[in-house]
C-alpha cells in the first residue's frame, strides 16, 4: 500500500517523541509581562541566535556550540526548519528537509537531525525557539526563496512539526525576517499559527519575528495566537532605541511579554557607516551590552543575542560568507559579549527582577546632552522597595529624590555599584544631599565603563551582624 512522505514522517514523529526531562513547560505569567515555567517561577528568556543551527552545522560541531552557549548561562537558542541561505542544498548529513520543496512532504531524515538537536539542547538546559520557516518561503521581499507557501500547505506542515515536537522544550516562531504586506501573507501566518496550535494542543508559547526596525505588534497588535511580542532593533545605526519598542508594545490593551529578538549583532557591520558598500565599523560588545540593558530596565522579559558570524556559521573552508562576516564562528563563540549576557542574566536574577517597571524620569546626566549613546536607563520596583540605573558610559550621574517612586527614607538606602561588563562591585564617589549625585571609580585597566547602579533598602542592624562587625 502507498503511503504518502507526509504521513510516513507523522509516524515517525510518534516513535522519535520522547520527554524533555528537567525543562519545564513555560507560559505567560499572571501579570502578562513576563515569561513564567509551569511552577510559576519567573524565567527570564535569554536566547542566541542560530538561525543555520539545523542545516550547516554536524553533529559534533553542534554539540560544541550548544555546550558553549549553555556554560555561558543562556536558556534558549533560536534555529529555523527551513533556512534563509543555501535552501537547496542539503544540511551535513547530505538531507534536505522537503521532497519537491513541498511543506506537506516533509523528509524524516532531515527532521530525525532537528530531533537530535533539540534532545542535546535540552540536556544541556537550553529551549528550542524553533521558527518553521524562514521568511522568504512565504515572502521572497529579499533574497532567493523560493515562496513555497500557502494558507493550505502551512497549516498542514506545521501541524505536522508541532505534533512532531509536542513534548518537546519548544518555543515557536513565526516570521522570520520579512514583513505581512498583504491578505496572502496574513492568510499564511494565521494558519501557521493554527497548525502550530491544533498539532501541539497550544502547550508551547508563540511569538513572531518581523524584518529589521519593526515590531510584531506592526503587523499582530492583538492576535490571540501570539503569547508574547519581539521587535528586531536591527543593525542599522548604533543606539538604537530599542526602549521605545518595549514601550509601544507595553501601552498595547491587550497587554503581552516583549522582548528584542535580534538586536544590533556583535561584529556586524553598523549598517549606517557603509562607505561605497563597504563597512567602516562593526558592532562590539558595548553596543551589545547597552542594547541588552535598555531593553532589559524598559520592561522586556528577556533579550536576545547574537554574533554575526555564529548565526550563518561562517566558515570559509565550507562556504562563502553571509553580509560581510569576518571571523570564524569557533572563535566568534567566545566574543566578550557573549559571556556578558550571562552577567547581565545572573545579575537580573539576583533581583526580584518582575517588579521593576521603567522609570528614567528621577535620573539625569550632562554627559553629550542628547547623544542617544548616552541614554541611560532606570526602572524602580513596583512596591518602591529597590530600583536599578543603567549608565552605558564613564560619567556621573544626578538623582532628583523627591521624584522617585522608591519608598524608602534617604537614611535607609543602601547605594551598590557595579560594572555592567563583569557583575563585579566597583567604587564610586557620591553625594546625597537634596540631589544625590553618583561618579564611578574605575579602575586605570577598566576598559569597559558602563555602571550599574542599584538602591535598595539597608539590611538591618541586628545582635548577630553586630557580633560579626566586632569580629572583623
Amino acid at each position: 500500500m502507498h503511503r504518502s512522505p507526509f504521513l510516513l514522517a507523522l509516524v515517525s514523529a510518534a516513535f522519535c517523541t520522547i520527554g524533555h526531562g528537567a525543562l519545564p513547560a513555560l507560559k505567560i505569567g499572571e501579570d502578562r509581562r513576563h515569561i513564567v515555567t509551569s511552577e510559576g517561577k519567573p524565567f527570564f528568556l535569554l536566547g542566541d541566535t542560530a538561525w543555520e543551527l539545523f542545516h550547516r552545522l554536524t553533529r559534533e560541531e553542534t554539540e560544541l556550540y550548544l555546550k558553549n552557549r549553555a556554560d555561558k548561562g543562556f536558556n534558549t537558542v533560536l534555529a529555523v526548519a527551513l533556512a534563509e541561505f543555501e535552501f537547496g542544498k542539503p544540511n551535513a548529513y547530505g538531507e534536505l528537509p522537503l521532497e519537491d520543496n513541498d511543506p506537506t512532504k516533509p523528509r524524516d531524515a532531515y527532521f530525525q537531525h532537528v530531533d537530535w538537536v533539540v534532545d542535546k539542547a535540552a540536556s544541556m538546559g537550553l529551549y528550542t525557539a524553533l521558527l518553521p520557516t524562514w521568511g522568504d518561503k512565504w515572502n521572497k521581499k529579499w533574497g532567493k526563496g523560493p515562496e513555497i507557501f500557502t494558507p493550505e500547505n502551512a497549516a498542514t506542515y506545521c501541524e505536522w512539526l508541532a505534533r512532531r515536537y509536542k513534548d518537546k522544550p519548544i518555543i515557536w516562531v513565526l516570521g522570520g525576517d520579512r514583513p505581512v504586506e498583504n491578505d496572502t501573507h496574513r492568510a499564511i501566518i494565521r494558519a501557521m499559527a493554527a497548525g502550530l496550535k491544533k498539532g501541539d494542543g497550544g502547550t508551547h508559547l508563540i511569538t513572531y519575528h518581523p524584518k529589521g526596525g519593526s515590531n510584531s505588534s506592526d503587523y499582530w497588535p492583538d492576535e490571540p495566537w501570539l503569547d508574547f511580542h519581539m521587535f528586531q532593533s536591527g543593525h542599522s545605526h548604533r543606539a538604537k532605541p530599542n526602549y521605545d519598542m518595549n514601550a509601544k508594545n507595553l501601552a498595547l490593551p491587550a497587554l503581552k511579554p516583549t522582548l528584542d529578538g535580534e538586536p544590533c549583532y556583535e561584529d556586524h557591520p553598523v549598517r549606517s557607516l557603509m562607505k561605497n558598500g563597504k563597512p567602516t565599523e562593526w558592532f562590539g560588545d558595548l553596543d551589545v551590552r547597552r542594547a541588552a540593558w535598555w531593553s532589559v530596565l524598559s520592561g522586556a522579559c528577556g533579550h536576545v543575542y547574537g554574533t554575526h558570524s555564529i548565526w550563518q556559521f561562517h566558515d570559509l573552508e565550507k562556504r562563502t560568507q553571509q553580509t560581510d562576516a569576518r571571523t570564524p564562528w569557533r572563535q566568534a563563540l567566545d566574543l566578550p559579549g557573549a559571556a556578558q549576557m550571562g552577567v547581565m542574566k545572573k545579575f537580573v536574577e539576583g533581583l526580584d527582577w518582575t517588579k521593576l517597571r521603567r522609570d528614567d524620569s528621577f535620573v539625569y546626566s550632562s554627559k553629550g546632552g542628547s547623544a542617544p549613546e548616552n541614554k541611560v536607563m532606570a526602572a524602580v520596583a513596583e512596591d518602591g522597595s529597590f530600583a536599578v540605573v543603567y549608565v552605558p558610559g564613564d560619567f556621573k550621574i544626578e538623582i532628583a529624590p523627591q521624584a522617585t517612586k522608591l519608598k524608602i527614607e534617604p537614611a535607609q538606602i543602601a547605594n551598590r555599584f557595579f560594572s555592567a561588563s563583569t557583575g563585579r562591585g566597583i567604587s564610586a564617589k557620591m553625594h546625597t544631599g537634596a540631589i544625590w549625585s553618583y561618579e564611578p571609580g574605575f579602575n586605570k585597566e577598566d576598559t569597559n565603563r558602563d555602571w550599574l547602579l542599584v538602591l535598595k533598602r539597608k539590611a538591618p542592624v541586628t545582635s548577630t551582624s553586630v557580633e560579626k562587625t566586632k569580629e572583623k
